[in-house]
């Protein structure tokens, strides 16, 4: 039985099928219009679903400057307080629906946002530098827990020795694999230089003490500058 042959035509050598997508495409650029075809259109839906999704990751500030409808603003906080799976699914599609009512510059300024979120400010930044700094300095010196000790008296030393001394050891164990050395382990990991168990429990614990302990003593130098600023109590 011969085969039924397809409808269309050709273009630059090309067959498109009646009906399809580009068929679609082609007939809308000859009658001069702008429109979307449903691909585009279906792209752009996913994509504002996606992004509508991601908001309910944004922080309350940032979100706030967005200037968004209110009822995409509150469907999106009942998205976050949703448990049930089912329900929160449903949400997250009415999610989706407000974002697609949004306008373009819209949704591209949700975008920044998110982006902005993930990157952070450059003061979250160079905190985040100098807490990694820290605990690699710790790990590499003694002499380096000594001026960390100078100036954190308050750090639970012990533990904090106990952790560097095995970070040492995940580091010394990661050289080994590394080199498969049979040379003995150095006295101090100054005077030999090894690559940093990053994977190890140690190495996170450490950064957390750091983090926890730069933290608490910015917090308390914002605390006593407010405290600098208030108008001395009249008579």
């Amino acid at each position: 039985m011969a085969r039924k042959p397809r409808k269309g035509y050709f273009v630059h050598g090309h067959f498109v099928t009646a009906g399809s997508e580009l068929d679609k495409e082609l007939k809308a650029e000859l009658k001069g219009t702008t429109d979307k075809s449903r691909t585009d259109m279906k792209k752009d839906s996913d994509h504002r679903q996606t992004v509508g999704e991601d908001l309910m990751s944004l922080r309350a500030s940032l979100l706030k400057d967005l200037d968004l409808p209110e009822a995409l603003v509150q469907s999106l906080a009942t998205a976050k307080r949703l448990t049930d799976f089912g329900a929160k699914r449903r949400q997250l599609q009415h999610v989706g629906k407000l974002m697609r009512q949004l306008s373009d510059e819209d949704v591209v300024a949700c975008e920044a946002a998110l982006r902005a979120q993930h990157q952070g400010s450059p003061e979250e930044a160079a905190a985040m530098k100098g807490i990694e700094n820290w605990r690699d300095q710790l790990i590499a010196s003694d002499e380096a827990l000594t001026k960390w000790l100078e100036a954190h008296p308050d750090t639970d030393v012990q533990a904090l020795r106990s952790l560097i001394r095995q970070a040492r050891k995940d580091a010394q164990k990661a050289k080994d694999k590394q080199t498969d050395a049979t040379a003995p382990p150095p006295e101090t990991a100054a005077e030999h230089p090894m690559p940093l168990a990053k994977a190890g429990k140690a190495y996170k614990d450490i950064f957390q003490i750091v983090r926890q302990a730069l933290r608490a003593r910015q917090g308390a130098a914002d605390g006593q500058a407010l405290a600098d600023d208030r108008p001395d109590d009249e008579d």
